[in-house]
């Protein structure tokens, strides 16, 4: 099967596709990367999504409209990611509005039938409320493939992504498939850098461009013991978290604070806030002599990359490139994935890791010739078997 992947995430970044080849093996997949780009997002249409998170308020209609749009700007990435290709499906984690892990809430946009009118191919969708009707989070969801696709028989590994908020699954030695393997957010990963770059910009900058900001400063030691004090980090997994609790809000709670540091001391304080946050969650789960594999913006930070390093002294920190998989790719890699067993009528969430009663099966369908596409696929997993 050829297929698409596409996603944003918290930080807004860009719109990611991934194109792959999924074939069934045995109760496994391989999976082999065939393009992959980043979208930039239309100025307009970015800072119109950014109107509509929170803390601001929303509009119903605006938000309507935000749904058709962005669904129309996810088709396109997908259809140009594809090439000359055929897709048999795309796969859109869509792009995250509002999500409460804990009372199980959770709105993605992306309309799924604007994806198929631009990519004329069948679209799954909205991953994450199954999980969450089930008595889960609703994520981390990539744990499913963080098994399938990173997990080793002789060591311990640490698959760590560093969006706007990090996560780490955590893949003890052994075979391919866990029931109980574990994953969470650990908290803040480009958002409270990112945000307070752009503050300190005008909006001229939306990043810290390899750390290079941070690594001009010095941590503000007060500062940042008050931050990692927040309640967040010493809570057990499984949970989730997002902008409502380290965005805007977050940084307005410090605000003060942070308006008498310079813009490098700043940058280094928050950067040492995301990496300790990281490194202790490693560390209190277990792991902190194990291979730790890097994704995400984030992962192409060289001093955030530095500090943890750093940090987790006795493990060894890397991108997920060592493995074949491409640093920024990985997300819209595992939803193709994901797609693939919703078409295939499997369970993919892991309950260990988003707390859900059982597994379940993810995802909703916008069909174009279905028929076809599912005794494709059932051709393809008899084969296999």
């Amino acid at each position: 099967m050829i297929a698409a992947g596409v996603m944003s995430g918290t930080s807004l970044d860009g719109i990611d596709a991934a194109c792959v080849e999924i074939e069934p093996d045995g109760n496994a997949y391989r999976i082999r990367v065939l393009d992959f780009a980043t979208t930039a997002w239309d100025a307009s249409l970015r800072a119109r999504v950014l109107d509509a998170l929170p803390p601001n308020p929303g509009n119903i209609a605006e938000l309507a409209r935000l749904h058709a749009e962005t669904g129309r700007a996810f088709g396109l990435a997908a259809r140009a990611i594809a090439g000359g290709r055929r897709l048999d499906y795309v796969a859109s984690h869509g792009q995250t509005i509002f999500h409460d892990g804990d009372a199980g809430v959770t709105l993605q946009i992306g309309d799924a039938f604007a994806i198929r009118e631009a990519a004329l191919a069948t679209v799954c969708y909205d991953f994450r409320s199954a999980d969450c009707a089930a008595g889960g989070h609703g994520a981390p969801l990539v744990p499913y493939f963080d098994q399938l696709a990173l997990r080793d028989v002789s060591e311990d590994r640490v698959a760590l992504n560093i969006g706007g908020i990090a996560n780490v699954t955590l893949l003890p030695r052994g075979g391919a498939r866990d029931p109980g393997v574990v994953a969470f957010d650990t908290g803040p990963g480009n958002m409270l850098l990112d945000a307070f770059v752009a503050a300190r910009s005008g909006g001229a900058e939306r990043m810290d461009e390899n750390g290079a900001l941070a690594a001009s400063g010095a941590v503000d030691a007060a500062l940042f013991e008050r931050m990692i004090g927040d309640g967040y980090f010493a809570r057990p997994a499984p949970k989730t978290t997002g902008r409502e609790r380290f965005g805007a809000g977050f940084l307005a709670a410090h605000r003060d604070a942070l308006e008498r540091l310079s813009p490098g001391d700043g940058a280094a304080t928050l950067l040492e806030v995301t990496a300790a946050s990281i490194a202790e969650a490693i560390e209190a789960s277990g792991f902190g002599r194990a291979h730790v594999l890097a994704s995400g913006g984030g992962a192409r930070n060289g001093r955030l990359m530095e500090r943890l390093a750093a940090r987790l002294p006795a493990a060894r920190v890397e991108t997920t490139e060592a493995m074949g998989v491409p640093v920024e790719a990985k997300e819209a890699i595992a939803f193709a994935l994901l797609g693939y067993e919703t078409l295939r009528g499997r369970a993919a969430n892991v309950p260990s890791a988003t707390g859900a009663r059982a597994a379940v099966l993810l995802g909703a369908i916008a069909p174009y010739e279905l028929g076809a596409l599912l005794e494709r696929m059932d051709r393809e997993c008899r084969a296999s078997s």
